[in-house]
């Protein structure tokens, strides 16, 4: 006899190339119940269709965020989530962060994911939680972010460079016209708590705070 709490499993669901190259792979399982189990009597949850319907549900419905894709953010993006005893996925919680919205869509999706076939042990179903990265892969090669595009887009952008904030007129004079995407380690939603006239940015429909890399 096991306990359940223990990681038991590991999964491959191979390297499934989304839309702007979004893939999924590696699949860690764990049964989350306070029960003991039989191996020959336990089950785990199974998506409609099984993994390649999954994979399939992602490949089509996830969406990379337009902010991600305008400034050029990629990375590998843990998630976890828990198939519940309903067959529906919740506490989808996403253990890092590459900003711009990606979080958000991989949260999304996974919610509103059709309900799985839950697992069971011993007849009984259980919670199953899985982890999964999904990589956020604009394209092959040096991917380059340029002013002007950002300038002209529907946001407005707050730089931080070595610790200190700058404008993106301010940013333009030192990085210059563009610059490798690569040199922005978080781009997240800024607030300008502390209402800095020059961050004010009222004809954006939302502002970022972009994290350039210290080295």
């Amino acid at each position: 006899m096991k306990y359940l709490l223990a990681l038991f499993l590991l999964l491959a669901f191979g390297n499934l190339l989304f839309a702007q190259r979004v893939a999924i792979n590696d699949t860690i399982k764990t049964v989350i119940a306070n029960t003991p189990f039989n191996d020959d009597d336990e089950h785990q949850p199974e998506f409609p269709g099984g993994y390649a319907a999954f994979n399939k549900y992602m490949s089509k419905n996830l969406k990379y965020p337009e902010v991600a894709r305008l400034i050029g953010i990629d990375g590998r993006l843990v998630v976890s989530f828990v198939v519940n005893k309903d067959g529906r996925i919740v506490q989808a919680t996403p253990e890092n962060c590459i900003g711009a919205g990606c979080e958000a869509e991989a949260v999304r999706l996974l919610t509103a994911s059709p309900t799985w076939k839950p697992g069971t042990v011993d007849g009984k179903p259980v919670s199953v939680m899985y982890t999964i990265p999904i990589n956020f892969t604009i394209g092959k090669g040096k991917v380059t972010t340029y002013m002007k595009n950002l300038r002209n887009s529907a946001y407005g952008f707050v730089f931080n460079i070595k610790g200190t904030l700058y404008t993106i007129d301010e940013a333009q004079k030192i990085l210059g016209d563009s610059f490798p995407s690569d040199l922005i380690e978080l781009a997240e939603p800024f607030y300008n708590y502390n209402k800095i006239q020059k961050f004010e940015m009222p004809d954006k429909k939302e502002v970022y705070l972009l994290i350039l890399k210290t080295t």
